[in-house]
């Protein structure tokens, strides 16, 4: 007859194995923490990508909605506000103008409407912070239309909307463009075909003179008279005419 002998406690647990770990010998720097921000980024963009919550031009590229992602941490914006607000036009990331006027007045700058603003003409203004200088943007149809703006649907269905947007990332570039970071045209103006300014009027460039001068006719040489010589000094007295008659 076999007795069992109780098993030790060391056959009873399996062995452990040491866990490797991956330690950081002191803070990142900031490369490398924005690189760890950027792998972050991108595991939450395959996921958002697939959503009708990203812009069209974004869905389904996790690239471009973690790049948008990494742009709106540089602003001070939210991952979703960010795919809210800043879209891909002609290839070239914009903000819109009202996130422009929030980020602006977030910093502690002034941007307001005037009220006389209406669907042809708006008038918007801007003063930063700690600044008497107020800065005035004025966009009418009239302008709009120099640029070959007016005829497009916006302008058609919206005026007074798309002028005030005009007016207002005028302004913001004007009292904080470093607040902007590199981004300083809204997405309405990129929309617009990139116009950001009223064109020059058109002129011929001035023509330049081909005609040749005409030749300075020259004097003729004259002949200069030689100088008389000077009259000798006589040591003869002059005598007086008489001026009466004869005396006897």
């Amino acid at each position: 007859m076999t007795t069992m002998e109780p098993a030790s406690s060391a056959d009873q647990e399996p062995s452990r194995q040491p866990v490797e770990t991956h330690t950081t010998h002191g803070p990142l720097s900031p490369l490398g923490q924005w690189a760890q921000d950027a792998r972050d980024a991108h595991a939450v963009a395959q996921s958002l990508a697939r959503t009708s919550f990203v812009p069209k031009e974004m869905q389904g590229r996790p690239d471009l909605v973690t790049a948008a992602i990494l742009t709106g941490a540089e602003l001070g914006l939210s991952p979703m506000a960010s795919l809210r607000s800043i879209d891909i036009i002609q290839g070239v990331p914009a903000m819109r103008a009202n996130t422009m006027r929030g980020l602006v007045q977030a910093a502690g700058h002034e941007v307001w409407v005037d009220d006389d603003s209406n669907e042809t003409r708006a008038i918007v203004y801007g003063r930063r912070k700690g600044s008497d200088i107020v800065q005035r943007s004025v966009w009418t149809m009239d302008r709009a239309r120099n640029l070959g703006l007016a005829n497009r649907e916006n302008y058609r269905r919206q005026p007074g909307v798309m002028l005030v947007a005009r007016g207002t990332a005028e302004v913001c570039r004007l009292i904080a463009a470093d607040v902007l970071l590199g981004m300083p045209y809204s997405v309405e103006e990129l929309d617009d075909g990139g116009e950001t300014s009223t064109p020059r009027p058109k002129s011929s460039p001035p023509k330049r003179r081909t005609a040749k001068r005409k030749p300075v006719d020259e004097a003729p040489e004259l002949d200069e008279p030689e100088p008389e010589p000077a009259a000798e000094p006589s040591d003869e007295r002059p005598t007086s005419e008489p001026t009466g008659g004869e005396t006897s």
